[in-house]
């Protein structure tokens, strides 16, 4: 039996947890990396230096604060050497399962991880259960391995040339060594659609993400990238849907559970929806004297309050019932224009959102308090929670009637032109796309490229060789590109760069395999989304949170652009002075127009307006060229 004892390289010194790195050795450059992230690490940074590597981190300690558990970590032969971002919530059972092979002298997980891969190399981490991206260097190959996790809860952005590799959990630490900010024009067309970039492209021309439940590894001038998903698919479970329903319960109870492992205080996102009120819920389980964190918004009319608060007001009356500690903060339109630029500074890439705003401003409130939040993600995506699984099974029936009463009476109604359309790539795109018509009325012809998303989506979620149905495809395009590319990524983005990490009890491997093995007709149904979550804990939360309209983060977004203020910000930034460099891509004139005309109430205009400000304000800001 060989004992291998971990220590650890570094002491911490100073400012949550980021990981950078490269495949030659520089200690001046990694430590650039560390200082560009070190927002996210205000526990410790460290570097270790190899023949042929080089590694950094900034630490957010969790589990385990001591010394002894910073980073970079390296096994005492000298072999192994790791730097972690994450957490794994199932680390004491793999250090049970590896005790008889090696000794521990922390009680962190990092250390497990590190253990773990000595033991069963690439293959171990489809044994963690947590929200990770970690690299290991193998001093005795030569070899780099990096892995993420089947989430995407955690980013990890790559650089390759063929020669020279960097990696980074920021974009920001990679354009640290001057590589050049081109614009990646296919990149730029599917945001323009979708409103951000699916993996695993990035905005910039050369810099990639490495996919969810995916591993990379590089040898020499040989990288190879690998999924690490299990590609067989269980049959689904048997059993009522009261039976499922308490399987759900308890999966959903156990993962809260094991997340509330921290040596550091916790605290809950309550949006006043069904998810974080489950979240609260299984939390109030476990413990007691829970801090709640809302964002609000402070508006001048009281009708306005009413609407844009009704989500805010709803969580305030949950936290009373569960007796939280619970904190308000409130963002009034005076903020969004230096908010606005900050948001898009920390997000590396555009992702038009509005709620961003609220969210960094939440995040920044909330770390005065917690240093871990644990939220509602994914809850939509896993159990049906979004009406466009209802709308599709409604166009079953729709289509049903004759095509020419349908024509007709989809003329003028896009609900139900959605429901026209066949149950392939074109009623995705009417779901999710942008409109062609909108984007030609300000984006240059000859930037556009009116197939390559439908291509690109089609090609990923809803190929002819598929035979499942077509909700069950939807749902997984949801899970496997717009929740990692844009809600997790924002997620993530906002919270890190005010030093407070969040966790996601929904995406917890127990919940997710459970969830894939669900019929969909337990999940959305003609008269309802979520039927089963909403079954499962019908008895424990509140019974005003059932039959809530929809409204996830809402945002007086539209009203903020009619904002002296802000509507002088906005003009400003669609003009062609603002950035030269991105003139060519927009009708500059075409743009302002649109922004007045929304100003005035002739048109709404929001998403097309937010996506442009988004992407103009990051474009000078981290002066792309085209």
């Amino acid at each position: 039996m060989v004992l291998l004892r971990m220590q650890s390289v570094l002491s911490p010194r100073f400012c949550m947890c980021a990981i950078n790195g490269f495949n030659f050795k520089d200690e001046r450059l990694v430590r650039g990396m560390n200082a560009v992230t070190r927002h996210r690490g205000p526990d410790g940074t460290g570097v270790f230096l190899g023949d042929g590597v080089s590694l950094g981190h900034n630490r957010l300690a969790i589990i385990d604060t001591s010394d002894a558990a910073a980073q970079p970590m390296k096994s005492c032969d000298g072999n192994f050497t790791i730097v972690f971002n994450g957490e794994i919530y199932n680390f004491k059972e793999l250090k049970r399962e590896l005790a008889d092979r090696y000794s521990f002298r922390t009680w962190s997980d990092t250390e497990v991880i590190l253990a773990a891969y000595r033991e069963w190399g690439a293959s171990c981490v489809g044994r963690m259960n947590g929200i990770f991206a970690f690299a290991i260097w193998d001093a005795r190959e030569k070899s780099l391995f990096l892995a993420r996790d089947p989430a995407g809860v955690k980013p990890l952005y790559y650089f390759w040339n063929g020669k020279t590799f960097i990696f980074s959990s920021e974009i920001k630490a990679i354009l640290s060594h001057g590589i050049p900010r081109i614009l990646d024009r296919e990149a730029f067309n599917h945001y323009l659609r979708v409103l951000y970039v699916p993996e695993p492209l990035t905005m910039f021309a050369g810099i990639r993400k490495l996919p969810p439940e995916s591993f990379a590894t590089l040898r020499g001038v040989d990288l190879t990238i690998e999924s690490y998903r299990k590609s067989e698919r269980k049959a689904d479970i048997a059993g009522t849907k009261r039976a499922a329903a308490r399987l759900v319960k308890d999966a959903v109870c156990g993962a809260v559970r094991r997340q509330l492992v921290s040596d550091k205080p916790l605290g809950v996102y309550l949006s006043g929806g069904i998810d974080s009120s489950i979240v609260l819920h299984a939390m109030a389980r476990e413990q007691a004297n829970i801090d709640t964190f809302s964002v609000g918004f402070d508006l001048p009319e009281e009708s306005q309050r009413e609407k844009f608060n009704a989500d805010f007001n709803l969580a305030r009356r949950t936290a009373a019932h569960y007796c939280t500690r619970h904190h308000e903060v409130f963002l009034s339109p005076s903020e969004v224009p230096a908010l606005f630029e900050d948001a898009v500074r920390q997000m590396d890439e555009p992702i038009s959102n509005p709620t961003a705003l609220s969210m960094l401003k939440l995040a920044r409130f909330a770390k005065q308090k917690v240093d871990v939040v644990l939220g509602g993600d994914g809850g939509d995506e896993l159990f049906g929670g979004y009406e466009r699984y209802r709308l599709s099974i409604i166009a079953h029936y729709w289509q049903k009637l004759p095509k020419i009463v349908r024509n007709v009476a989809a003329r003028n109604s896009l609900r139900l032109k959605k429901l026209n359309t066949p149950a392939d790539i074109s009623r995705y795109a009417l779901f999710m796309f942008q409109k062609d018509a909108v984007l030609k009325r300000v984006i240059r012809d000859d930037v556009l490229d009116e197939h390559i998303t439908g291509s690109f989506f089609e090609e990923k979620y809803f190929s002819e060789a598929d035979s499942r149905p077509f909700e069950e495809r939807l749902m997984e395009a949801d899970r496997r590109s717009w929740l990692p590319d844009f809600s997790l990524m924002l997620t993530d983005k906002m919270t890190m760069s005010a030093g407070l990490e969040a966790r996601v009890p929904f995406l917890d491997n127990e919940v997710v395999a459970l969830a894939e093995r669900i019929p969909f007709q337990y999940k959305t149904r003609l008269w309802g989304t979520k039927i089963i979550l909403k079954e499962a804990f019908r008895r424990d939360i509140p019974e005003y949170l059932f039959g809530q309209p929809k409204r996830g983060w809402f945002s007086p977004a539209a009203k903020w652009l009619r904002d002296d203020t802000v509507y002088r910000m906005a003009e400003n930034i669609l003009s062609s002075g603002y950035y030269a460099e991105t003139a060519p891509l927009f009708k500059s004139a075409a743009a302002r127009e649109m922004l007045a005309r929304h100003r005035a109430s002739e048109e709404y205009n929001l998403v097309m307006l937010w996506a442009l400000l988004t992407f103009q304000i990051w474009a000078r800001g981290y002066n792309i060229r085209i």
